[in-house]
């Protein structure tokens, strides 16, 4: 048990060096800092690459037939029968089929345009997260009349620069009659079938006019990310067992882009942290060359002590709590300014973002413990010189 008497000799020894104290408080106040923004930062970045990848759709599986234009045959494509055969898969909510076009051209009021043609089923919309901007997506009325309606995207409304919905345009010797105009909730870049200047129409409308009956993307929808796994397996041997043996499809979901964000996160995080440790250690050697400097200047003090009945004990654990006091102190302080970096953060980010910075009480927890740790290591090296100092020279030292 630490005595009364030897916290009030280490807080009065601090408030008589203010400024040396203050001083080196500073860097562990940065070192604190840091390690809670590190964690802040690798949070925020985490969860914004998640929610990016949750707006595409984490519980999406897809599957394709790759095989190359010699050797494929039209039996080997994904038939709208095996759509149907893949919504009565166990844990499948939605599916939906798409066959894409590149390199139509589009005609409105005289004008010629090149963009991606896309023929979808009725579940597109949901499995892919569009975002209608204006109009409507395809209701059951047009996918089941194979109606001439098409919806574009933003992109390609803002290049016609008017309002598209209502009016029509001709791909070929087709009319199609705008009805909505749709983004990408996540943009894929081209990435996807969907291109920046793309018109969706009724994958019946495809199959009618031009008889494209199969799709070059099968997308399925697992109830629950748990079974995503699960649903990817049996699609593959779904499909494996409606076609001619030795055809293989492509089954694919985004659970390795989820597990690889997860991974460079984690790293990022430890990389960081590894800079936020240098600079508490770069605090705790300045703590350490204080407090040598500091026993070094009360060497009389520490002897006039000792001579008036101190034991080691005592006077080793004085100079350990004027350590601790300063790393604790720096500590709490630099809690307090992370706090502070937080609020006025998420003061200057605009309320239409809708983002909140998360400060982690696991780091700050880390960064009180490791803070108050830096002062015990380096501070125990000075309290074990003034500890072993005898009486007799110390109070004699000049």
């Amino acid at each position: 048990m630490i005595k009364k008497e030897t916290w009030q000799i280490a807080l009065e020894a601090l408030l008589a060096n203010k400024v040396k104290a203050v001083l080196t408080m500073l860097g562990v106040t940065i070192g604190a800092t840091c390690i809670i923004l590190v964690v802040t930062v690798s949070m925020i970045g985490k969860n914004y690459v998640m929610a990016q990848i949750e707006a595409v759709g984490t519980d999406i599986v897809y599957a394709y037939f790759p095989g190359n234009h010699l050797s494929r045959s039209r039996t080997d494509e994904i038939s709208l029968a095996d759509l149907v055969a893949a919504r009565s898969l166990p844990h499948v909510v939605e599916v939906a089929g798409v066959h894409d076009i590149g390199n139509s051209n589009i005609v409105i009021n005289g004008a010629e345009k090149s963009v991606t043609l896309v023929g979808v089923t009725e579940g597109f919309q949901k499995i892919r997260n569009l975002v209608i901007v204006q109009g409507r997506f395809f209701d059951d009325m047009d996918i089941d009349s194979s109606a001439k309606a098409c919806l574009i995207t933003q992109d390609l409304a803002k290049a016609l620069n008017r309002d598209m919905v209502g009016e029509v345009i001709r791909v070929g010797d087709l009319r199609f009659t705008v009805v909505g105009i749709f983004r990408e909730r996540v943009a894929t870049f081209g990435q996807s079938e969907i291109s920046q200047e793309s018109v969706l129409v009724p994958f019946s409308l495809l199959k009618y006019y031009q008889g494209i009956d199969f799709f070059r993307t099968l997308y399925v929808q697992a109830d629950s990310h748990e079974n995503v796994s699960l649903v990817t397996a049996e699609l593959k041997v779904m499909l494996q067992s409606r076609h001619r043996t030795g055809i293989s499809y492509s089954v694919e979901n985004l659970a390795g882009i989820l597990e690889a964000a997860h991974k460079i996160a984690l790293t990022l995080t430890w990389m960081l942290l590894l800079v936020s440790c240098i600079v508490l250690l770069i605090s705790g050697v300045g703590i350490m060359n204080i407090m040598l400097v500091t026993v070094t200047e009360r060497t009389r003090e520490i002897g006039l002590r000792k001579a008036v009945g101190a034991n080691r004990r005592e006077i080793l654990f004085q100079f350990l709590l004027e350590a601790v006091l300063i790393s604790g102190l720096g500590a709490i302080f630099g809690v307090l300014v992370a706090m502070c970096i937080k609020m006025v953060g998420e003061y200057l980010i605009p309320v239409e973002y809708n983002v909140h910075i998360p400060i982690s009480m696991a780091s700050i927890v880390v960064a009180f413990f490791v803070s108050c740790s830096t002062g015990v290591l380096f501070g125990y090296l000075p309290a074990n010189r003034a500890s072993r100092m005898q009486p007799t020279e110390a109070l004699h030292h000049e």
